[in-house]
């Protein structure tokens, strides 16, 4: 029976395959992945923690990092490499080729890329709402 790699021997195996994101990006994703089976199971019962496709993994990962980082979310993606979402599609997959998460034949890179604009993304929630009077000029 061929088992997994423990997290740790995975990621020390996706560093030295690809060294464009540190190791402190690894376990933030392997936290959005299980928070997203966390969302996606809240959402839809019936469904229950499975397999998910790369916009639910997504979905996980952002709202994670504002919940863990707040309106500093972006600047601290940015400082581990994450600028957009095609980046946590290649450590997804750099975990999957290190045999720490699993895919299945449908799932693919694209599958992560320009889901969402990280600016947007994590600034907009922290934007101050215009004032009364800009939002409504009619007096």
């Amino acid at each position: 029976m061929n088992q997994r790699p423990s997290f740790d021997d995975g990621v020390q195996l996706c560093l030295a395959r690809d060294a464009r994101y540190p190791k402190e990006a690894y376990p933030l994703i392997r936290d959005a992945l299980d928070h997203a089976q966390k969302l996606v199971a809240a959402r839809d019962k019936r469904r229950g923690v499975g397999h998910l496709d790369g916009p639910e993994i997504l979905e996980g990962f952002r709202d994670l990092a504002l919940t863990q980082f707040g309106p500093l979310a972006r600047i601290v993606l940015e400082t581990w490499g994450l600028h957009a979402t095609i980046d946590v599609g290649h450590i997804v997959f750099n975990l999957i080729e290190a045999d720490v998460f699993s895919k299945s034949d449908r799932d693919q890179l694209a599958d992560f890329d320009n889901v969402f604009d990280f600016t947007e993304a994590f600034d907009a929630p922290y934007r101050p709402l215009p004032a009364a009077a800009e939002r409504d000029p009619v007096r």
